[in-house]
């Protein structure tokens, strides 16, 4: 759901007020569900399966990463028999809530891909140029209508601290080839004028920016001009072995296929060995009502860029094509035992907060009424960027741990798992970012144990200029911790 995640906790922004209950009427009128999702385009879901089947590739998850892996199967092989099975409709969950940054970097961006990569990550920046390329290519292949405008993002500096780290990613992302900018405060402020902003890096060729759930219908309807079976509403309760197979079994039915591959995001896995290697956490999302031209004018943004702050604890948020502001992250929530259900969707104190943030970056736009606010689940991992593999003799394989920075990633991720299982090498399946999987996380109690402390340390770090604590560095030396 959110393009980054720096905490599995909440803290009070280094800038936001200490709350205005008159922030709260713009929450009024608010519509608890995706503006994304909340639209004429959406598709009719596709049948549910009944039946016993079979198939030469059954895809589990009908988000950005099975609906890749179901394109990039059938283009490899147009005579493959490929299924894809979703518990509800494609796009729903994450594919279709998140805020729609296309963000060329698979590891979860240059400084922590840095931290755990550096003798990869010329290759991986490389390749992760090339795969936002190659999505470009697909949408305008295939005429998928996702208002894909490739703007850039600024990641602004809303405290003196972020500076410093701001000026050394953009060393960075120079030594690794991309066109990055520096902003002092007026030029920051003349591209999107916020009295909160002390300045901004501006990543002009790494990130596009789309309509998530229509670039998830759109692949969806590609996939089905292409042959593809899709059945929907088909929740896959079990995986057994079957002979020279998997058998998925359903809610109604069943399909026996000769490979597996899982596509399940934050959603329990299917295959028990996978279970600590992935954690799901709630974000939450706010999205305005359509700015006028003179609220518009106010604020400047004729770019249109992407932005973020730079905190442990961040905001992202963009425009959408009719000009509302979605406004995400900050809050990013854990719940004890990783529980997923619906009702963690909606989180009013989470909304009321980012209301308050929301008026606290742009004054100006006091009066303004919040449409739509949502949540759901993304899945992060102990790495904070994909981790792919098979299992069963290469007869399953799984991309997952995207940390809310999937609407790129998961296109590379499908295809190194459709490699992996194929038995195909390359460039990409001989890096340590591929053969490699994250530390497992540990089991409850001591992960929300972790999680309270680390909690806590974030927030001295905002409070402190930064500065880590033993806990924060004991992390990083683990390679657990994840540097902004």
């Amino acid at each position: 759901m959110v393009f980054l995640l720096r905490s599995a906790l909440h803290q009070r922004h280094p800038v936001a007020g200490r709350g205005d209950r008159r922030h709260l009427a713009a929450l009024a009128d608010m519509t608890p569900g995706a503006f994304w999702l909340d639209g004429s385009r959406r598709p009719e879901p596709a049948s549910t399966l009944t039946s016993a089947t079979t198939a030469d590739l059954l895809v589990v998850g009908g988000g950005y990463t099975g609906l890749w892996a179901a394109l990039q199967a059938k283009e490899r092989d147009p005579a493959a028999d490929v299924v894809l099975v979703e518990a509800r409709e494609c796009g729903w969950a994450a594919s279709g809530r998140n805020g729609g940054f296309c963000v060329s970097s698979l590891t979860h961006g240059l400084s922590n891909g840095y931290q755990r990569f550096p003798h990869e990550l010329a290759v991986l920046e490389r390749i992760g140029m090339e795969n936002l390329d190659g999505i470009e290519k697909t949408i305008r292949t295939h005429g998928i209508d996702c208002d894909f405008e490739r703007t850039g993002e600024l990641e602004v500096a809303v405290d003196d601290w972020q500076l410093r780290d701001l000026r050394q990613a953009a060393l960075v992302a120079d030594r690794f080839g991309h066109t990055a900018q520096l902003l002092d405060a007026d030029q920051v402020r003349a591209e999107v004028n916020s009295p909160t902003y002390l300045g901004a890096l501006w990543m002009r060729d790494s990130v596009a920016l789309v309509d998530p759930a229509r670039l998830a219908w759109g692949l969806r309807e590609v996939c089905l001009r292409n042959g593809i079976r899709i059945y929907e509403r088909t929740p896959v309760n079990s995986l057994t072995d079957a002979r020279r197979g998997v058998l998925a079994r359903t809610s109604y039915g069943s399909v026996r296929a000769g490979r597996v591959l899982l596509a399940t995001n934050g959603f329990p896995p299917l295959l028990r060995r996978l279970r600590n290697y992935v954690m799901p956490v709630y974000d939450h999302v706010l999205a305005t009502e359509p700015l006028t031209d003179r609220q518009l004018e106010s604020i400047g943004w004729h770019n249109r860029q992407g932005i973020s702050d730079a905190g442990n604890q961040f905001h992202y948020y963009r425009l959408t094509a009719d000009n509302r502001i979605i406004w995400g992250g900050y809050d990013a929530i854990y719940h004890y035992g990783g529980a997923v259900r619906d009702e963690l969707d909606v989180r009013p104190e989470t909304f009321a907060k980012l209301a308050d943030h929301f008026f606290t970056t742009f004054p100006q736009l006091e009066g303004v009424r919040f449409s739509h606010g949502w949540g759901g689940v993304i899945d992060t991992c102990t790495r904070f960027c994909p981790f792919v593999g098979t299992a069963k003799g290469g007869r399953i394989g799984y991309a997952l741990g995207y940390t809310g920075l999937g609407v790129a990633a998961t296109r590379f991720a499908s295809q190194i798992a459709l490699d992996l299982m194929d038995g195909r090498t390359s460039e990409a399946t001989a890096l340590d970012f591929v053969r490699t999987r994250p530390m497992p996380l540990p089991p409850e109690p001591l992960r929300w144990a972790g999680i309270q402390l680390t909690r806590w340390s974030l927030r001295r770090a905002d409070r402190n200029g930064g500065h880590r604590n033993l806990w924060l560095r004991t992390l990083d030396a683990l390679g657990l911790g994840f540097d902004t």
